[in-house]
């Protein structure tokens, strides 16, 4: 799989979810579109498509806690997710999952697992 003209195999390897932690080894990307417009560093690849009943993609946005990025974004129809890690000890993967009614559920992820490749 390629996200942002990078394969998956060339920014993570073994990457999991257990629980509310996510694990796996994330590779340092010098070049290409992700550190073109993030700038260089490590990154995390994400498929989104456990929602809850009666929800679509669109019901759900997702992002890094404690991110001085784009914060919050609503999935789109491919429903994946690329962001940058910059400190796997105090930012967080989010979900936020909004229901007809206006009723909103927050999933927080851990990322102290995640080993980190430098250079």
């Amino acid at each position: 799989m390629t996200l942002f003209d990078t394969a998956v195999s060339d920014i993570q390897t073994d990457v999991t979810v257990d629980g509310d932690k996510i694990k796996g080894t994330l590779k340092y990307l010098t070049e290409g579109s992700l550190p073109g417009y993030w700038g260089e560093g490590n990154f995390i690849a994400l498929e989104f498509d456990d929602f809850s009943e009666g929800l679509t993609y669109e019901d759900v946005k997702v992002g890094l806690h404690n991110s001085a990025g784009a914060g919050l974004v609503t999935l789109d129809a491919d429903k994946n997710g690329v962001f940058k890690i910059t400190d796997k000890y105090n930012q967080k993967l989010m979900i936020v999952q909004t229901d007809a009614e206006g009723t909103t559920h927050t999933q927080y992820f851990d990322l102290s697992e995640l080993t980190l490749l430098t250079e």
